[in-house]
């Protein structure tokens, strides 16, 4: 088995050819969600199709990441996680050009499935890196300077997105998204190191055909549910809770094949631990509470004239996406390299309870105040982007079970995926119904519930078990 790109102990050389790797791989994913949010009513007005439409839009990426995640690190130990990498960022570049030619919105929503296969891209990108580096404090600081991507490419990507979205069209960001997943491609394929811990046991197939049946039509049930905010229909709420059920009956099954599975995708036992089931429900509810507010919610309330700001999209990214961006971009190493030392879960629970400080800002000051705004969305950068997000990320990681180490990350990589898919369904959906007590008080009502959401994660927070084996000793 190798786990670096000698096969041997990696040097500082291959390490930082590992990260560059990494890196790139990190940021043409993180392309797919953070460079669209300040495009999105562009991406409506040329597409002639409303809010909600794109909103599903964004939905089905992070569906399609949410189910693929659930067993492509598991596959990546099995038959080499450079591989698996590398057919991910062939198929987001392909996914690119669909989105990019799409003639309607139908092919936006295929565009946008297709990218999400590669969905799993920065569990994977650790999982790797924790192979080759078991330093704890090193292991850190490089994890959260990975993880920092999730929050944006240091308020770049925001920028530059608003900026093509204004003056060139949405289209120009997918062939800019083509283009940077191309070059993540040839530095994985030149740079990084095959690795396969796994190599000779069997996928268990039949448990990844029931776990995505369940998570699917979990999703899409709640996709359903999501209208009903917007108006009772019988025939909504028929599907919503028979989706419920199969979801219910899918779940049922893919844990009787996992009791019998000779080589199962995960040990029941491992499922019953407070180490799996604690990060994975914190993970949802956090990125439920959070992701549309930020990628969404505040985005198109300060871009509108009334009752937001008036200001256009580029001028928005410069003022929003960009310093949050580039705040988590800057804490993530430090909070990561503060994890091993102060305790991953004790750093988390800082995060958390900025994050919700940070809502309570926007939701209470900032929708009457574009400087307050501003304040809330720092805040949130720091305390979320380049605390929260790293631990969670981190926590995948140095909880998985040693003889799986794909197994919690994929999971975790799911649950990231289907907070956000759950953030733009409900927070959305929320506004839509709160319509009624006018335009400041529905973006009020969709904060207050963000921050009820945030509240639980923190909630749940505290049932995480202490990683102590990746921490540094007292």
């Amino acid at each position: 088995m190798s786990t670096s790109l000698t096969g041997s102990k990696p040097g500082t050389a291959n390490i930082a050819a590992l990260m560059t790797a990494l890196l790139a791989a990190c940021v043409a994913f993180q392309l797919n969600a953070s460079m669209l949010s300040p495009a999105l009513v562009t991406m409506g007005r040329e597409l002639h199709t409303d809010q909600a439409v794109i909103g599903l839009s964004q939905t089905s990426f992070f569906t399609a990441a949410a189910l693929f995640s659930l067993f492509l690190p598991r596959l990546s130990d099995i038959v080499g996680r450079k591989k698996i990498l590398v057919i991910m960022m062939v198929l987001m570049a392909a996914g690119s050009v669909i989105s990019a030619l799409a003639p309607d919105v139908t092919w936006l929503f295929v565009g946008r499935i297709v990218q999400g296969v590669s969905g799993p891209t920065v569990p994977l990108c650790l999982i790797m890196l924790r192979s080759a580096v078991s330093e704890p404090k090193k292991y850190g600081v490089l994890m959260g300077l990975i993880t920092a991507v999730n929050g944006g490419i240091a308020g770049v990507d925001s920028f530059v997105g608003g900026y093509f979205a204004e003056h060139f069209g949405f289209r120009s960001i997918f062939w800019l998204m083509v283009a940077l997943a191309v070059v993540a491609t040839g530095l994985i394929v030149w740079l990084a190191g095959e690795s396969k811990p796994g190599e000779g046991t069997r996928m268990d197939w039949a448990g990844v055909f029931f776990i995505v049946v369940a998570v699917g039509a979990l999703l899409t049930a709640l996709n359903q549910a999501s209208a009903l905010l917007a108006g009772f229909s019988a025939a909504t709420l028929a599907w919503s809770v028979g989706l419920a059920v199969v979801a219910v009956a899918a779940f049922a099954l893919f844990w009787n094949t996992e009791k019998r599975s000779k080589h199962p995708m995960v040990e029941v036992a491992h499922l019953r631990q407070r180490a799996t089931w604690a990060p994975l429900l914190t993970t949802t509810l956090t990125m439920t509470g959070i992701f549309a507010v930020i990628n969404g919610i505040v985005p198109a309330f300060v871009q509108a004239a009334d009752p937001g700001f008036g200001i256009g999209a580029t001028e928005m990214s410069l003022l929003i996406l960009t310093p949050y961006a580039l705040l988590g971009w800057v804490f993530g190493p430090i909070s990561g390299r503060l994890a091993p030392v102060l305790g991953y879960t004790r750093v988390l629970r800082i995060g958390m309870v900025g994050s919700l400080v940070a809502l309570a800002i926007i939701g209470f000051f900032g929708l009457h105040s574009l400087g307050l705004m501003i304040a809330g969305t720092v805040l949130l950068g720091i305390m979320y982007a380049g605390t929260v997000n790293i631990m969670l990320n981190g926590l995948g990681v140095v909880l998985s079970p040693k003889g799986n180490p794909g197994f919690l990350p994929g999971m975790n990589a799911g649950a990231f995926n289907l907070g956000a898919g759950l953030s733009f369904l409900v927070l959305p959906a929320v506004l839509v119904a709160a319509g009624s007590m006018g335009g400041a008080g529905s973006y009020l009502a969709t904060v207050v519930v963000a921050l009820v959401v945030t509240a639980l994660a923190l909630g749940a927070s505290l049932l995480i078990p202490q990683p102590v084996e990746a921490e540094v000793a007292h």
